[in-house]
């Protein structure tokens, strides 16, 4: 199991990407970085989706409309620990479905 220095800094990593696509996308959606690896989205609704680093299991969480969600790193990607979904379409998927049209995420 990698240690938490090394964890961290491919959350972070990830977090990154997520915050940089997220931007790029072209949805109306807010979004704001919390101190900790917490990403906040809020959209026109007033709908949010959290994406937060857990440094204690090792994983990103996601918490949408839809559920919640935990990815962990594996073979340079993060994926769903319940059906191995990528972090990056999941997050797409759960945008999509609360900014009421399709979001890719790159």
């Amino acid at each position: 199991m990698m240690d938490e220095r090394e964890f961290n800094a491919l959350a972070d990593a990830a977090l990154q990407r997520i915050e940089d696509a997220v931007e790029q996308c072209g949805a109306e959606v807010d979004l704001e970085v919390k101190p900790g690896g917490v990403l906040e989205l809020e959209f026109d609704d007033g709908s949010k989706i959290i994406v937060n680093r857990h440094t204690a299991a090792r994983e990103i969480w996601v918490a949408a409309k839809s559920g919640g969600y935990h990815f962990r790193p594996q073979d340079g990607r993060w994926l769903g620990t319940r059906d191995g979904e990528e972090l990056m379409a999941a997050l797409g998927r759960c945008m999509s479905e609360q900014a009421g049209g399709e979001v890719e995420l790159d």
